[in-house]
């Protein structure tokens, strides 16, 4: 049951910044093996996903992380057909994946089992697609599920959280190293990769370790206005395809997919990238 409150709940960023919503219900507190979770419903963006302290999603602009970390790789390959998510177990992610008719199948392997059972209950918004019979659930350890499948996957995406807690593994170089394995001769991975702005060693570090992995690197670029400074960045990372030169993003149209956020348009302008941060991933 949900508890009547009236308070602001505040996202610190490395102890020197506030991201501040107010909130007017708690609907769920708790703690998994693997971390604390926190569903609150907020007055400006609605219900919201905290995982350690830090906001996952939002009810209203999910949609912009979700469309963007998902149609970007998947109006770039001409044929994915075997599509990972590692992390993601909000559902959000994979309800932009079952969009695209030419997957037949999709791993979603999230390691804590209660952030997929209270999205569930309470996200219905993102989770609404996990019961899809092409999407495959699994509780694990995505960092060592990649381990053993090798040249599986047409597209892997890594929604994880903040490098904290049980997302650690996912910017580390052996995981990378792993990824890249288990994606076939023509595979396409992105990932979040966390605010231009106030992550920039993340971001550096993170970049340095894809330049020898993968021939094809780039960041791409969204607003998320309930992230620490609202602009979110993504690495894609591909093994052939080029999101600018090979992608078929004008088949959003022909296949009449609904998107609010994602278009033919956005999808080459989200490349543009500012000189600071050309640096950073120099």
């Amino acid at each position: 049951m949900a508890i009547e409150m009236d308070f602001w709940f505040t996202e610190t960023v490395n102890n020197i910044v506030g991201n501040t919503i107010k909130v007017k219900e708690r609907i769920f507190s708790g703690r998994s093996e693997c971390q604390k979770i926190e569903i609150v419903d907020t007055y400006q963006f609605g219900r919201t996903l905290i995982l350690e302290g830090s906001v996952q999603l939002t009810e209203n602009d999910e949609f912009t992380y979700h469309e963007m970390i998902s149609h970007i790789p998947l109006f770039t390959h001409p044929n994915p057909e075997h599509v990972l998510v590692i992390g993601g177990g909000d559902g959000g992610t994979i309800r932009e994946v079952m969009k695209h008719q030419t997957v037949t199948r999709a791993k979603l392997v999230e390691i804590d089992p209660l952030v997929i059972e209270k999205s569930k209950q309470f996200l219905p918004f993102v989770s609404c697609e996990m019961e899809n019979p092409r999407v495959e659930v699994i509780i694990q350890d995505g960092i060592q599920y990649v381990k053993r499948h090798r040249g599986t996957f047409d597209v892997i995406l890594i929604d994880s959280t903040d490098p904290i807690g049980p997302a650690v593994g996912l910017y580390q170089k052996e995981f990378l190293e792993d990824v890249y394995k288990a994606l076939k001769d023509d595979g396409i991975m992105v990932g979040q990769s966390e605010s231009p702005f106030f992550d920039q060693d993340i971001v550096r570090e993170l970049y340095a370790i894809l330049k020898p992995l993968f021939p094809i690197r780039k960041m791409y670029l969204a607003p998320v206005p309930s992230y620490p400074s609202g602009f979110w960045s993504f690495a894609f990372c591909s093994k052939k395809y080029d999101p600018i030169l090979d992608n078929r993003c004008e088949d959003l149209r022909r296949l009449n997919l609904t998107t609010r956020y994602y278009n033919e348009a956005i999808h080459q302008a989200a490349f543009a990238i500012p000189n600071f941060i050309q640096e950073l991933i120099a």
